[in-house]
């Protein structure tokens, strides 16, 4: 097991790679316990955490929702929760979102942890402080930053996902390595078959590696005041291809990556070389990098984007691979550069 930390204005987070979930007690306080999680953990793992009282939600991104927090909230009122109470979300991006939401606000705030089970939230969306729900189709546009005291990374439960939520996570690694590690990029390349075959060892490194970029990040900016905002690469336009498509967080971004390499290429910065480096990457992977939605649908949709400053975006380019640059373009400039996008 390795371990990093996050230091939050309001509190640390340990950040706990390799550990197992049947370690879970060790790091809980002694407390009243309540369990968050999906239909899908609950079947595969229930088990494990059933001493606690425990919180349903149906799996998947559509149960990010007020009403599923209202649900939520209820369940808890009817379990005697109290404001010493401590929670905890076993499951994905979804699962960890809610409970930290539900957390931030319940009693005013209560403390909580996570066991992080998917690929995708444990190198990204578990990690950080940032918790939200989507609204009218509008990715996490109500939302928090509160830091969960712990996050339990337990890759041996990686081994039950399906192969696009393996993929949908690589969406997120490859970002990682895009705006901070180069070396990463090129060992991701040269390691396509441990990816491929589940190498164990080979994905806790990898988890680790990321989870160590987005620490870093986060240690430096908690609040997406400046840096942090890199983490945002291929997140314009891939938010808005997840409100207008079944396609998966990670699927959505790998079409906003690729966007996005492609305007840093126009805007000088990376070769056309390093665009179909990225490319074939994303696509081995078996990642997409374009889309058939209909282009002033996404334009649009971009308006709404949480990252918009009046009439501009902060949005996120590769100065390099393994180097990113923020830089403010108008709304304007970028809707046309969506309509053009081949």
């Amino acid at each position: 097991m390795k371990v990093l930390s996050i230091y939050g204005k309001f509190g640390d987070s340990q950040l706990l790679i390799g550990e197992q979930i049947g370690n879970l007690k060790k790091y809980l306080p002694d407390r009243k316990i309540i369990v968050i999680t999906d239909t899908n953990l609950n079947r595969l793992y229930g088990n494990r955490f059933s001493q606690f009282p425990v919180i349903v939600v149906e799996a998947g991104e559509k149960t990010k929702t007020l009403e599923t927090l209202s649900f939520i909230i209820s369940r808890l009122i009817e379990l005697g929760a109290d404001r010493h109470s401590f929670l905890v979300g076993i499951g994905g991006g979804v699962v960890c979102d809610i409970t930290g939401f539900v957390a931030s606000v319940f009693m005013r705030g209560i403390d909580f942890g996570f066991v992080s089970t998917s690929l995708l939230s444990q190198v990204d969306a578990s990690v950080g402080g940032k918790n939200g729900v989507n609204f009218l189709s509008y990715k996490n546009i109500i939302g928090t930053f509160n830091q969960p005291q712990f996050v339990i990374c337990d890759t041996e439960m990686l081994q039950t996902l399906p192969p696009e939520e393996i993929r949908s996570g690589f969406g997120e690694i490859i970002k990682h390595a895009l705006i901070a590690d180069e070396e990463l990029f090129a060992e991701i390349i040269d390691n396509q078959q441990n990816i491929l075959a589940f190498n164990q060892s080979f994905f806790t490194d990898l988890v680790y590696r990321n989870v160590q970029i987005k620490a870093t990040i986060v240690n430096r900016d908690e609040k997406e005041s400046g840096e942090r905002k890199k983490l945002n690469f291929g997140h314009t336009l891939g938010h808005a291809i997840e409100k207008h498509s079944d396609l998966s967080h990670g699927e959505a971004i790998s079409i906003g990556m690729m966007f996005s390499a492609h305007l840093s290429a126009k805007k000088g910065y990376i070769s056309q070389q390093d665009v179909e480096k990225i490319k074939m990457l994303l696509n081995n992977l078996g990642l997409p990098t374009s889309t058939n939605i209909d282009r002033k649908k996404l334009a649009d949709a971009i308006t709404k984007d949480k990252k918009r400053n009046s009439d501009f975006i902060d949005f996120v380019m590769i100065k390099k691979i393994g180097e990113a640059i923020v830089e403010r373009i108008s709304i304007d400039e970028l809707k046309t550069d969506i309509l053009n996008y081949e």
